[in-house]
């Protein structure tokens, strides 16, 4: 069974960064696109940054020059780096990925991480 486990989140001061990691486990053949999304309380989810498995970038507008998004594809792994995190930062960071799994056919399915949680506060 394939799996997404976040991990990273936590409580930083204004100004502070963090770095979030979300593995990809189990069977599978391949990982296509990845992604992070983040749901503030009372919010919608909002897609953050994507990857592609050609290490093609894009961020929402909100990010751009703050956050990095990047992959270890050895390690089956996307990060995403933030600096200058600011309070409107805070969230439920979930990752996304389109995976192939190992038995089956050609087509790729999209899971979910857990989310990990990001609070940005004084």
């Amino acid at each position: 069974q394939v799996q997404l486990v976040e991990s990273g989140g936590g409580l930083v001061q204004p100004g502070g960064s963090l770095r979030l990691s979300c593995a990809a486990s189990g069977s599978f053949r391949s990982i296509n696109n990845m992604a992070w999304y983040r749901q503030a309380p009372g919010k919608q989810r909002e897609l953050v940054a994507t990857i592609t498995s050609g290490k093609n970038t894009q961020y929402a507008d909100s990010v751009k020059g703050q956050f990095t998004i990047s992959t270890d594809s050895a390690k089956n792994t996307v990060y995403l780096q933030m600096n200058s995190l600011k309070p409107e930062d805070t969230a439920l960071y979930f990752c996304k990925a389109d995976i192939l799994p190992a038995y089956g056919g050609r087509d790729y399915f999209r899971y979910w991480g857990q989310g990990t949680q990001v609070t940005v506060s004084s």
